[in-house]
């Protein structure tokens, strides 16, 4: 099945942001677009605010004058829904809520052909259930473009339960044809993006909760060492508090108020106190006129130790071993199955983050995984109070001497980038585990939709086979909540392996 021809109308339902931005990508596309809102006079609104971002991209050379004067003439806003009889594809656009969206689409079985693909462009219900009064739910997938639709090249094509096999590759192919990046997804709560990504601000917001760290250091971290293009705490203010939340809320009602979902009490409190971020210039951060930004916790300079003693390799943080002899600290080496653990002169131990806590342990410091430790700009580490204080300078002066800036954060277990990577990496296992999409479709959606450094698989790759679950499950040890508890999937992945290979 190829994608719609570009001689086919078709039609947009709603006129707010999305609406334009998809009527735009198709028109821009090649195809004749009919625009309808159903307040009169959005739809004659909406089809000059396109015409208008096409002068602006003409004036910035990405487009023709001649491309943009066609395009305006294939562009018509239309009076009722009957003008989208010949329409070979309609997409809504309009309130999220499942009654409007099943009564547009009950109309407009009436009014066009029964080879007419739908197209919901829902983040948030089920596409199952929109299609559930349709004559032909068949003909009925997910559409979920990303805001802004004409610049964000990832688009979710979900299948809902009745979705057939042709529309949904019609679906596919026609969003390529756009110049868009489809991913299939089965339709499951939040679909690839928003159920994956759940974690990201959940752990960031988890480690605020308990004064472990403010949130610039917090969204330092996250940047400077994970390598994330925004930290949780900037990105959910530029999206707006209330949306963010509405959608944790609504993938954890969805999922029966599974506690791997659960909202945050302080983005609650942000919302209710009506700071949703930017749009109200005030959130996690204050944006008022020559108000100073907030900077993160650094510390202090300190002086380096003159040795370490490596006791076995280091794992995902084994390229530190290296950096730290070109910074002309000596490096002794012992033959020790520890895995990740530094010794220091003070005697106390540098330990790659593992989901345990300093105050289990005498003299300890975690330091935090990093993207990449040689690019990496800044290094959190954490202490417990048993942890001597030389221990902790030594610990900071190393970091410092690979030029490196040091947040030290409070003791909780898995830090920041450790247990956000690490959920993030289960529920991606669990979500192939359950048929949701692909290892690479979530790869791309993850990069694409939310700029991740990596997608889920290949941090998974580049950790080895068994970090994020044994992190994870020291975690589920230290809260039983059931919120670390990692996925039978992931468990698959960490050890069938291994003793598959054992017992050869």
């Amino acid at each position: 099945m190829t994608a719609i021809d570009l001689s086919s109308p078709v039609g947009v339902v709603g006129t707010g942001t999305m609406g334009q931005g998809i009527a735009q990508v198709a028109l821009v596309a090649g195809h004749a677009v009919r625009l309808y809102d159903a307040v009169p006079g959005r739809a004659r609104d909406a089809a000059a605010a396109i015409g208008a971002r096409l002068d602006r991209l003409v004036e910035k050379d990405r487009m023709t004058a001649a491309a943009r004067d066609t395009a305006r003439e294939r562009l018509l806003p239309a009076e009722e829904l009957t003008e989208f009889a010949d329409c070979a594809l309609v997409v809504e656009a309009v309130l999220e809520r499942l009654d409007v969206k099943q009564e547009l689409f009950r109309a407009l079985e009436d009014i066009v052909g029964e080879d007419c693909l739908f197209a919901t462009n829902t983040s948030s219900l089920s596409v199952t259930a929109i299609g559930g009064g349709l004559r032909g739910a068949a003909r009925l997938v997910g559409l979920h473009f990303f805001n802004p639709a004409p610049l964000m090249p990832l688009v979710e094509v979900v299948s809902g339960f009745a979705t057939d096999v042709t529309s949904a590759t019609r679906a596919y192919e026609t969003a390529r044809a756009w110049g868009k990046t489809p991913v299939a997804s089965a339709d499951t709560p939040g679909f690839i993006v928003n159920r994956i990504a759940r974690p990201f601000y959940a752990e960031a917001f988890a480690v605020y909760e308990a004064q472990a760290a403010d949130p610039a250091t917090i969204d330092a971290v996250l940047r400077e060492s994970g390598g994330f293009r925004m930290g949780a705490f900037e990105l959910t203010d530029l999206i707006g508090q209330d949306v963010n939340e509405s959608v944790t809320h609504s993938v954890w009602q969805a999922f029966f108020q599974d506690v791997r979902f659960t909202p945050s009490l302080a983005q609650r409190r942000l919302v209710e106190s009506g700071r949703l971020g930017r749009k109200t210039g005030h959130g996690w951060y204050d944006y008022a006129d020559g108000e100073e930004r907030s900077e993160p916790h650094t510390a202090e300079p300190a002086r380096p130790p003159a040795y370490v003693v490596a006791e076995g390799g280091l794992g995902p943080a084994a390229e530190l071993l290296p950096m730290i002899r070109e910074a002309g600290i000596q490096v002794r080496e012992e033959d020790e199955d520890h895995g990740t653990r530094l010794v220091l002169p003070s005697g106390g131990q540098l330990v790659l983050t593992d989901g345990q806590t300093s105050v289990e342990f005498r003299d300890v410091v975690y330091f935090d995984l990093a993207l990449d430790y040689r690019r990496a700009t800044r290094i959190a580490l954490s202490a417990g109070h048993d942890t001597l204080p030389q221990t902790l300078s030594e610990a900071i002066g190393l970091f410092q001497a690979l030029g490196k800036q040091v947040s030290v954060i409070g003791d909780v277990p898995g830090m920041i980038v450790a247990r956000t990577v690490a959920r993030i990496v289960d529920l991606a296992h669990d979500a192939v585990a359950k048929g949701v999409a692909t290892e690479e479709d979530i790869d791309t959606a993850m990069r694409l939709g939310v700029n991740y450094p990596l997608g889920p698989f290949e941090w998974s790759r580049r950790l080895g086979r068994d970090f994020a679950y044994d992190l994870l499950d020291d975690l589920h040890l230290r809260d039983p909540s059931g919120r670390y508890a990692p996925s039978l999937a992931l468990y698959r992945h960490a050890y069938a392996t291994e003793k598959r290979e054992g017992a050869s």
